[in-house]
């Protein structure tokens, strides 16, 4: 074989090599420029907002000393459980056992007096004014000894309900004066759980049936765990804060085991439903200036940019509340790899099957 059919061969051959290179890369451009589309989906759904909530006891109230007086006994201890009427405090009640000993005393005397002059009237010796002075001196002095019975009572400091102690203020021999602070009763068969909400929200839960239903909700406790009880939102205070533009609800758990304290925190978990909505991936979106688009592709597969307006936001979801219908075809995935009134090359992918399988759509 001489060197001009070798040449001939050889150049024979590179030029098949390169076409082949050629096809080889026209299809994998061809394959890299066709782009996954997709459908919004309108459906029902629910989303959970949480809240930071601070817990209180049903009923929380400061026990103080009633009157005067040395601590003379103690009879509980810090986070006791007692039962309502159970003595908790005595203050020494020598003074006003004393007290009403004299009243008593009193008490007698006015009522010696009433029969004496009782005795004088009858017999016309006195006149009625005379026996009705003596009728007002024993009243007198009852009403001295039921206030007597009164202030010896209030040495007697008694629980007024089924509670827990909590941090003891004072100690057995501390002179109290009348008013002072010896500690706290909380009752913890329910809880009152606070969280604060936007007024937007506010107004979307108003006008909801979820209102009408005493709508169910679930406490996040710090340790990041569900509390094992259901709470009922019953109650909404009466003003928005004007610093928050927030407004308190109020929930209520119940508390058999005693798991939940008064002043923990927490967060509420609320399910609100949302009712024939546009749901799209959060994957099909991108944002310019706090502003919100997708990539809409015609039946030209001609993309245009539309901004949309977000309700609410889901995992891996937007709830979309303006701008996209659920017949248009939406960019699902190479957002910035095109350009408003690009024609591109497109693949369907069905809604559901991009629903059940987000995590696998990237950009």
């Amino acid at each position: 074989m001489n060197t001009i059919n070798k040449i001939t061969i050889f150049t024979g051959l590179f030029m098949l090599i390169s076409l082949a290179s050629c096809e080889e890369h026209k299809e994998e451009k061809h394959e890299e420029s066709t782009f996954l589309v997709t459908n919004p989906i309108k459906k029902d759904t629910t989303l959970i907002k949480d809240y930071v909530s601070q817990i209180h006891s049903i009923r929380h109230i400061e026990l103080r000393a009633l009157e005067k007086g040395y601590l003379k006994n103690i009879s509980i201890d810090e986070g006791q459980h007692v039962k309502k009427g159970q003595q908790l405090f005595q203050i020494m009640p020598n003074i006003y056992q004393a007290e009403l000993n004299k009243a008593k005393a009193e008490s007698k005397v006015a009522q010696i007096e009433l029969a004496n002059t009782q005795l004088l009237a009858d017999g016309n010796v006195v006149s009625p004014n005379e026996l009705a002075m003596a009728q007002a001196n024993l009243e007198k002095a009852n009403a001295e000894v039921s206030l007597a019975q009164t202030h010896l009572g209030f040495t007697s400091i008694k629980a007024p309900f089924n509670g827990i102690i909590n941090h003891l203020e004072a100690r057995e021999g501390s002179l109290l004066d009348e008013g002072e602070l010896l500690t706290t009763l909380s009752d913890n068969s329910e809880m009152w759980v606070y969280f604060n909400v936007p007024e937007a929200e506010y107004l979307d839960y108003i006008t909801s049936e979820a209102k009408k239903n005493n709508t169910n909700v679930e406490l996040l406790m710090a340790n990041n765990k569900h509390f094992n009880q259901k709470g009922i939102v019953e109650t909404i205070e009466g003003e928005f804060d004007s610093e928050t533009g927030n407004i308190a609800f109020r929930a209520t758990f119940p508390n058999p085991d005693g798991i939940l304290r008064h002043g923990e925190t927490g967060s509420i978990l609320m399910t609100i439903p949302f009712k024939d909505v546009v749901i799209i991936p959060q994957k099909a979106t991108f944002e310019i200036l706090d502003k919100t688009y997708v990539f809409v592709v015609d039946t030209n597969h001609i993309v245009h940019q539309r901004e949309i307006t977000i309700g609410a936001e889901l995992p891996h979801l937007f709830i979309v509340d303006k701008g996209l219908s659920e017949t248009e075809t939406i960019l699902l995935e190479g957002i910035k790899m095109v350009r408003d009134q690009e024609e591109i090359h497109t693949k369907t992918v069905d809604p559901i099957t991009v629903l059940s399988n987000l995590e696998l759509y990237a950009e």
